[in-house]
This record gives structure tokens, sequence and C-alpha cells, in this order.
């Protein structure tokens, strides 16, 4: 296993679709297990192959809810439904990203979402999920579609953010690296 580096806004991969999973052997297993050390050492609870630079439709998930039931999976080619409204609440709905480094700003998500994608074996599964875990797929899934948390802030939030993005001065194929400093191409 290694940590491998993740990309930060700007970069390409983070800003179209990913392609399909097609090819389950070693390959997709190496990065399923790069991604989840690299994710544990950002530290983050979910992580999407496009963060680490590679175009495919898989994320990785770990996060243990406040009934201490722990949620770890992956998920390739999935596809997400989303149900239900909730009220907003600034303070309870704040999202980061790790390919957004340093930023975090309320955003709004479905509070139920239902997940079906394939694991590792290319066994099909569905999953409910609520509350934080809801939030964590539709923010991996968002990854998938070229989509950061960032492009779904509305006012005054999306222009805070664009603000700090731009002051921080990110080149396109910038990255970090967990454990390591900033590094640039």
């Amino acid at each position: 296993m290694a940590i491998r580096p993740i990309q930060i806004t700007g970069t390409e991969v983070l800003h179209r679709k990913a392609q399909p999973v097609t090819d389950f052997g070693d390959n997709l297993r190496t990065l399923v297990d790069d991604m989840f050390e690299t994710m544990e050492k950002a530290p983050g609870v979910g992580l999407a192959a496009p963060q680490v630079g590679i175009d495919l439709a898989l994320f990785v998930f770990d996060w243990t809810d406040e009934d201490d039931i722990h949620h770890r999976g992956v998920a390739v080619n999935p596809e997400l439904e989303l149900f239900g409204n909730q009220e907003f609440d600034e303070e309870d709905h704040i999202e980061g990203c790790l390919s957004v480094p340093g930023l975090r700003f309320p955003l709004n998500r479905a509070p139920m979402a239902r997940l079906t994608a394939w694991d590792l074996n290319q066994n099909k599964y569905t999953e409910i999920a609520k509350g934080w875990l809801a939030r964590i797929f539709q923010h991996e899934f968002d990854h998938l579609q070229g989509i950061l948390y960032v492009d779904r802030l509305e006012a005054p939030y999306r222009d805070q953010a664009a603000k700090e993005i731009t002051e921080k001065a990110w080149q396109p194929g910038s990255f970090w690296t967990p454990g390591l400093e900033f590094l640039e191409p």
C-alpha cells in the first residue's frame, strides 16, 4: 500500500466525469488499498479516484456514526438516488474537501440517499444512508461527476470560496501528499 498525492481543484481530472471501471483485477485492488491508506492519513471520511488522479468511477468511505456503527466500503460504478428535504442549518451542514484543502463551508444536501454500486468482487449492492453518511455518498459521487462541493455553494459562500481559492493561487496540476508539504507541478 502507498499514500497517493491528492489533486487540488483546478486539476483537469477533478472537473470531468469519471470513466466506468471495467477491469476488476489486481490493479483495482491496489488502487483501493492505496485510497484507503491515503484517506486515513489525510485524514478524511471519503475519497474518490479522481482525487488521486485516476479517472475511474469509484470511491471509498470510512465513517463511524453517532450510534457507533462503522461504515466502510468501496463503491465501484455507483449510482445515487436522493430523497427528502431538510431545514438548512448552516452550523450543522459544514463541509470540506481534501481537494480544496483548508476551506470549509455550509452546504445543504439531501438527508437520505440510496447508493447502488459494485464491490471489488463484482457483487452489486444497495445501501440506504441518512445524515452524514448520505452526505459522504453525495460528496464522493459528485467527484465522479466532475463536481466539487464548492461548485454547489450558494451566495455568499460561493463568492467567498472563489476568493479564497484565487488567493491560494493553486495551479492546474497542484497536489498535496498527506504527511508531506504541499507540492506544485
